[in-house]
């Protein structure tokens, strides 16, 4: 079988041989493959399953998940109500799913408090798997973590409504994005305000702007400082006003901060 290197990601050389599937792995990959059992037995979405592990702890092997897995510049299907309604739908079957699941890690991510679920991390259109353009599964575990359910729903809001500054080829105008942000939030059945989803997406890409920063220099790629800085700067727009206001969000001094529930 011919082997092939898997251009989509950013953090680690992932390489596919027909139905399989190898990428880096390290101390997190046993509290990762437990988890990916379990949501496997949970029949809730399309999931890779683990395979081996190397000998020397280094690299893992999983199963291949077929399916559309869309990149930047996102093709136009993305941007569908049917895209942003079943990628929200998703995420709330994998974190209902995750719920009773074992937490003991170690985990690659920091473990967020309120622990409700077991977070994605980076629950976004390129690391889910599409058929006849609905989201029917989610590849790239390796950064899940404990957290809170709003931390990966934020992180879905920046990329699927979406909220960035940057020109990704969307179309939609402030009205637009108010409309399919509040949308988002209806289909993942959340607790939780459009206010309070912007307040945490501003963290989310904080902290993401750091983790950039930081394997810039690790991996000796310059190109991730470039994306800390489009975090940064969407970030303090999330938090500076400007963007609530053009989506229709109050914004009176600093958005609110989430609830503990």
């Amino acid at each position: 079988m011919e082997d092939e290197a898997l251009t989509g990601g950013n953090m680690g050389n992932v390489r596919r041989a027909g139905d399989k599937v190898t990428r880096p792995a390290g101390p997190w990959t046993p509290a990762v493959h437990r988890l990916l059992h379990h949501l496997a037995a949970a029949e809730v979405g399309d999931v890779p399953a683990p395979v081996a592990v190397s000998a020397d702890g280094t690299r893992e092997t999983l199963t291949f998940v077929e399916g559309d897995v869309p990149a930047y510049p996102m093709p136009a299907w993305v941007w569908s109500e049917q895209a942003l309604d079943s990628s929200a739908r998703l995420l709330r079957r994998l974190h209902d799913a995750t719920v009773e699941a074992v937490r003991e890690g170690p985990w690659r991510s920091p473990t967020r408090e309120p622990a409700e679920v077991i977070c994605h991390h980076d629950f976004a259109p390129y690391n889910l798997v599409f058929h006849d353009g609905a989201a029917v599964g989610a590849i790239d575990w390796d950064f899940a973590a404990p957290g809170p359910r709003v931390w990966d729903l934020a992180y879905l809001a920046y990329r699927i409504v979406p909220l960035t500054t940057e020109d990704v080829g969307d179309g939609f105008g402030p009205r637009d994005r108010e409309a399919r942000l509040q949308r988002l939030v209806d289909a993942y059945g959340a607790e939780t305000s459009v206010a309070e989803v912007l307040a945490v997406a501003a963290d989310r890409l904080a902290a993401l702007a750091t983790f950039s920063d930081d394997q810039a220099i690790a991996q000796g790629r310059p190109e991730l400082a470039n994306h800390a800085a489009l975090y940064r700067r969407d970030a303090a727009t999330l938090q500076g006003g400007a963007m609530p206001r053009a989506l229709g969000v109050p914004a009176n001094g600093p958005l609110p901060r989430p609830r503990r529930r």
